[in-house]
């Protein structure tokens, strides 16, 4: 929607996981995703979720290679429902950060953010760069059209490895115990 309305020029979709994430990866290329980019990640070790910091830290190494001045992402995981990846890469890049947006609004170096809290809605205004974590509400899911699908297997999908961008994968998080 950013890109129809002329506010966004280019937009790319990276996600990390197994070989098979590029079946959404190839989705959101369906959809209007210019690009889109797999940090593959086959191994065992991986395959239990990577950890937020790791996450964050691919991210920053795609950010300092693109060059983007708006990252758009989930507010939690579905693996460990953290909640952590976009602050830490907030913090990681030294950008402004605005959490849990249901509106988003772009302007010229700028961008308001809308958001709830416990008390209503709360309006940020930040600069760009910035990093905007997601509600559920920011956005209507788009259902990809057949002709789009097929336009979709020729646009480019970069698969790289963790190694390929310098960010090591190995958990740093022991569980010692679960009990009820």
């Amino acid at each position: 929607k950013l890109k129809e309305a002329g506010t966004a020029t280019e937009i790319i979709a990276v996600s990390i996981g197994p070989e098979k994430a590029q079946e959404q990866l190839r989705t959101a290329l369906a959809v209007g995703v210019d690009r889109a980019i797999l940090v593959q990640t086959d191994d065992a070790i991986d395959l239990g979720g990577v950890e937020p910091l790791a996450v964050a830290k691919t991210l920053k190494a795609l950010v300092d290679k693109e060059s983007p001045d708006l990252v758009i992402m989930g507010k939690q995981s579905i693996d460990d429902d953290s909640n952590q990846t976009g602050q830490m890469l907030a913090a990681l890049l030294g950008w402004a950060q605005g959490t849990f947006a249901s509106e988003l609004e772009l302007g010229d170096g700028s961008l308001k953010v809308t958001r709830e809290i416990d008390g209503g809605l709360e309006t940020l205004e930040l600069k760009t760069p910035a990093i905007i974590t997601t509600d559920l509400r920011l956005n209507e899911p788009r259902y990809a059209k057949l002709p789009d699908i097929m336009k979709a297997k020729k646009k480019p999908l970069e698969v790289m490895s963790a190694a390929d961008l310098g960010v090591d994968f190995t958990p740093r998080l022991e569980i010692l115990k679960v009990t009820e």
